[in-house]
């Protein structure tokens, strides 16, 4: 389950109009209504879960588009587990993913149900049209803080070291795409106990996300999500 709920989250950092496709986002079709599933594999390669993401809406807005992508992760039973909404918005040189979507909405929601104060901050995960191997990537975080009985918990995740690897072919069930290999590492601070997972991602434009994989630390696959439908 911990391994299902991480993956959606690395997943969720990764993944308007036709208009706004062409000349907005290279890799994020924005397009109101285009759905997309992953299937979620744990490190011996056995079904662990799927995930399915849908542009929701799309709105234009001084010269930015936002799309709101919906979120809903099941468990290898076809069990819901978690929906989760987040923002990506395309500026036109790329786009802008709300680094609130490094929080799934049911930890927010389970704070708040006990009644305590939250407080979110960070910096959005840009991912610029302009790809090429070798490229380093901005680095992103969101950083929350939980104040309740007098106490201050700090919980940071960071994405780091990000960079475009290589480049190369990839086929899985939704097809055959040429992709970009985009290696980060997803470090977690709860409590003063750090922990790192390094992952890459493979990204075809005009689709997104088709596959990632997760890894401990000392670099043993984790897990790994591919793409297994995706509708326009």
């Amino acid at each position: 389950m911990k391994n299902v709920l991480l993956t959606c989250v690395i997943c969720i950092l990764f993944v308007a109009t036709n208009f706004a496709q062409i000349n907005c986002s290279k890799y994020y079709p924005l397009e109101e209504g285009t759905s997309f599933q992953y299937t979620i594999y744990d490190k011996k390669g056995k079904l662990d879960g799927t995930s399915d993401y849908k542009v929701a809406t799309v709105s234009n807005s001084s010269g930015e588009t936002v799309a709101e992508m919906h979120v809903t992760l099941q468990d290898k039973k076809g069990k819901e587990i978690i929906q989760s909404n987040y923002n990506i918005t395309c500026t036109g040189t790329g786009v802008k993913i709300d680094f609130q979507s490094l929080m799934p909405s049911q930890t927010l929601e389970q704070y708040k149900e006990m009644e305590v104060e939250v407080d979110l901050s960070g910096t959005d995960i840009e991912l610029p049209n302009d790809l090429a191997v070798g490229q380093e990537l901005a680095e992103a975080n969101v950083i929350m803080n939980i104040k309740m009985a007098g106490m201050n918990m700090k919980t940071i995740v960071n994405m780091l070291n990000r960079k475009v690897e290589k480049k190369e072919t990839l086929t899985t069930p939704a097809g055959s795409f040429e992709c970009y290999v985009i290696y980060s590492e997803n470090e977690s601070q709860i409590m003063g106990m750090k922990k790192t997972f390094p992952s890459r991602l493979w990204l075809a434009a005009g689709v997104g996300m088709i596959k990632q994989e997760s890894y401990q630390k000392d670099g043993d696959l984790m897990s790994t999500t591919e793409l297994s439908k995706f509708n326009q």
